[in-house]
């Protein structure tokens, strides 16, 4: 069972973020049936939030909520997999394009803090949102930040579990992109930041068609 008082949020977003990894990761297979009473015992949580979480996986695509037929999982493939992440890598390219040129010096100071934190966090999760968060903001784009802020929805939370090689991996493609960032390199900067997402996500479309059911 999820420990929801060690997470922060809402109620319905920890339901919410719960259940979507548990799609994403294809714990939760496309056509299985959810029983909404069965999932507040197990998360101990009132109905309310856990309708209100599979209503937002709804609108995600990810699962179906009809009167009749109840709460079904539609899921994604391996191939959705990838194409999330692709359409996360173009954005997170062009946020690390434009912050290569945009950058304040207080911006890149915190920037060296978060790469460096990365490696010695024990919320590694955490810390490597964090680093990527301060590559957006430092792209100076409100709107970029909206579709990035959608788009991030598609990598499991998860995600170092899954793939605990990834972190080192993870902190040396950060020191790479830090130092175009550095050089003002905004081409290397959107080549680098992409072909980390890329990467990522050819990753999980590889480990969902092993364990696919």
């Amino acid at each position: 069972m999820p420990d929801f008082n060690s997470i922060g949020g809402t109620v319905r977003a920890r339901a919410a973020n719960e259940l979507r990894d548990r799609v994403l990761t294809g714990r939760l297979q496309p056509g299985t049936r959810l029983d909404l009473d069965e999932i507040t015992r197990e998360f101990g949580i009132s109905r309310t939030p856990v309708r209100e979480a599979l209503l937002e996986l709804s609108y995600e695509g990810l699962v179906t909520v009809t009167p009749r037929s109840g709460i079904t999982v539609l899921g994604i493939t391996p191939e959705d997999a990838v194409d999330n992440f692709a359409v996360l890598a173009t954005l997170s390219g062009k946020a690390a394009e434009w912050a290569a040129t945009r950058i304040t010096k207080a911006e890149l100071d915190q920037l060296h803090v978060t790469a460096d934190a990365v490696a010695t966090a024990e919320d590694v999760v955490a810390a490597n949102w964090r680093f990527h968060r301060a590559v957006n903001l430092a792209s100076g784009s409100r709107r970029l930040l909206i579709y990035l802020r959608q788009a991030v929805r598609a990598v499991p939370a998860s995600y170092f579990e899954l793939f605990p090689e990834q972190v080192r991996r993870s902190h040396a493609d950060h020191a790479t992109l830090l130092d175009a960032i550095d050089r003002g390199d905004a081409t290397a900067a959107r080549s680098l930041a992409e072909s980390h997402v890329l990467d990522a996500g050819a990753a999980l479309g590889d480990w969902l068609r092993l364990h696919k059911s």
